[in-house]
């Protein structure tokens, strides 16, 4: 298992992750059309998690929505499907008096330990990260913000994500998973009693029709290796998975998360294989 920690000191995330705004008065009804999450019954002190996806079902982006006040909204998300993503919500804006703007030179993302407590007293938007005590902080940008991190910060930060089972997509995976694929309905990304938005009959079926064969799983190499998001990769004698997210250790070794069939229940079914299942720090539906 990962010993990977959290760099202590704040990270800047910048680099790593964008920011699209949805300002005008129908912004909150427009965004409740088209992602998974509760858009319009969210709280102004709320930041939720939730997924855009195609007619399929499949996610093409994976985001946080931070109501900025009763009408806009700011949605945070890896800083490549930015553009991609505004592209193609604009293509449903029609009349809504809704506009799309990438303001990710506008914003600071700075990722924080659970030991930086104090930043809850600090202007801007904070909410909790991951079930680890990670927050991310988001601020307006001043002149003289710096975005720097060094390559180790990032990584730790990115190897924190992994072993929190965080879903994410990136441009090579968008489009491929459906929602309950990459755990999203565990992660509270998914109002099932909200009204209709872009691929809720396919989410919605996978969800009251019985159980998901597919999941979210986190598993390591037993050896160096590299892999990359998209990649296919034997996990068994028996099961392939799809990489989500990856990252390498220290040693080498390659943590990941991959979309893949429950495997078998005892060790000795995989002893000798050459990737090991870890553990998720959730459960996931029986």
């Amino acid at each position: 298992m990962s010993t990977t920690p959290v760099t202590p000191t704040p990270v800047a995330l910048s680099t790593v992750y964008g920011v699209l705004a949805a300002r005008g008065p129908d912004a909150r009804k427009f965004l409740h059309g088209q992602l998974s999450q509760d858009v319009n019954g969210l709280a102004l002190d709320r930041v939720a998690l939730a997924g855009l996806h195609n007619p399929q079902g499949r996610t093409l982006a994976v985001l946080r929505v931070v109501p900025v006040n009763a009408t806009d909204l700011l949605l945070v998300l890896p800083r490549e499907l930015v553009e991609p993503v505004r592209s193609t919500l604009a293509k449903f804006v029609l009349r809504t008096k809704v506009t799309l703007t990438d303001e990710s030179d506008h914003w600071r993302l700075t990722g924080l330990a659970p030991s930086a407590s104090g930043a809850a007293r600090a202007p801007g938007f904070l909410w909790q990260h991951a079930a680890d005590g990670r927050s991310l902080h988001l601020t307006e940008r001043a002149p003289a913000d710096s975005d720097t991190a060094t390559l180790a910060e990032l990584t730790r930060w990115h190897a924190a994500d992994i072993a929190a089972g965080l879903p994410q997509v990136y441009r090579a995976t968008s489009g491929s998973f459906v929602a309950q694929m990459l755990n999203l309905d565990v992660h509270q990304a998914i109002a099932f009693d909200k009204g209709c938005y872009t691929g809720q009959e396919v989410i919605a079926r996978a969800h009251y029709r019985g159980r998901v064969k597919r999941r979210l799983q986190r598993f390591v190499t037993r050896t160096a290796a590299l892999l990359q998001p998209g990649d296919s990769v034997a996990l068994d004698a028996e099961r392939s998975g799809e990489v989500v997210d990856a990252v390498q250790l220290a040693d080498g070794r390659c943590e990941f998360l991959a979309v893949a069939n429950f495997g078998p229940g005892n060790a000795a079914a995989t002893e000798g294989a050459a990737i090991e299942s870890l553990p998720l720090p959730y459960a996931l539906p029986a």
